[in-house]
């Protein structure tokens, strides 16, 4: 018979999961995968309509709670707001996923180049990537002080993050009818929630709260067969992440099976960074 201590290390029952962009490509599967580990989930997303919906699905396909909960990440008052809609619903929080990101309202001022990338943009992603990074943690990590029971905060960054984009890669590369490239404002976001992540960790280490940065490689999410083929061919597994593959390193860093780790930066990218 296994040893039940081993067993129930990725167990969730009675825990509160919180996850921001939960509705977005890495959320939902994230949220889905929380919720089959026992967690009650609150899938905070822009999108309240696509929150809901993902919420009533956790409930009915895992039978657990679950709330859709709408605001913006990058509004003060509009974190507090969700944050105490939380805890009036599902009692507090004890895992948070701070994962929404922004690629501007229009996909094609992001993908411009440098020369060219009108600084409001550049603002505007920073006002989600990196300030709503800080006020999501910032409000979460107040709350879990005050419960005095720990917690576990995972933050998404990017590969972009850790290391320059191979520019070869776009060559002739589209998403969502745009040719494709990573701009700075997206690798200067990412690489400062690895910073971010460390300050956090070194600061609530004494409260039990374990904070760890996520760095996915390139997920797949409707690519065109030509930057498909071009990121394949420079990662050593041979393609890009499908979604579903993000889903057990939150799941270990958001359980006690990582009870002794925080911030580290977790890479899940197929051997990119291996080169």
């Amino acid at each position: 018979m296994a040893d039940k201590k081993y067993a129930d290390l990725f167990d969730l029952s009675g825990k509160v999961a919180v996850v921001t962009g939960g509705a977005g490509v890495i959320g939902t599967e994230v949220c889905r995968g929380l919720a089959a580990h026992g967690a009650e989930v609150a899938v905070l997303d822009v999108n309240a309509e696509a929150a809901e919906r993902l919420a009533q699905d956790l409930e009915k396909t895992c039978g657990v709670r679950a709330i859709g909960v709408s605001g913006d990440v990058a509004s003060p008052d509009s974190v507090r707001d969700m944050v105490a809609q939380i805890v009036d619903r599902l009692g507090g929080i004890d895992v948070l996923h701070n994962n929404a990101a922004s690629k501007s309202k229009n996909p094609g001022d992001f993908f411009k180049p440098l020369e060219e990338f009108d600084f409001q943009v550049w603002r505007d992603i920073m006002s989600v990537n990196l300030d709503g990074m800080f006020l999501v943690a910032q409000a979460v990590g107040k709350l879990m002080v005050a419960q005095g029971r720990g917690g576990s905060m995972i933050q998404t960054a990017s590969t972009y993050g850790v290391v320059g984009p191979d520019f070869r890669i776009y060559d002739g590369s589209e998403y969502m009818g745009y040719q494709i490239t990573t701009p700075a404002a997206y690798s200067a976001s990412k690489a400062a929630v690895l910073g971010l992540t460390r300050h956090l960790a070194t600061y609530w280490a004494d409260k039990g709260i374990r904070v760890n940065t996520l760095v996915p490689g390139g997920v797949e999410s409707g690519q065109n067969e030509t930057f498909q083929r071009n990121y394949g061919a420079r990662v050593p597994l041979g393609r890009m992440a499908n979604r579903s593959e993000m889903v057990g390193a939150v799941v270990y860093l958001a359980s006690d099976a990582s009870s002794y780790m925080t911030g580290q930066t977790m890479v899940v990218d197929g051997g990119w960074t291996a080169w």
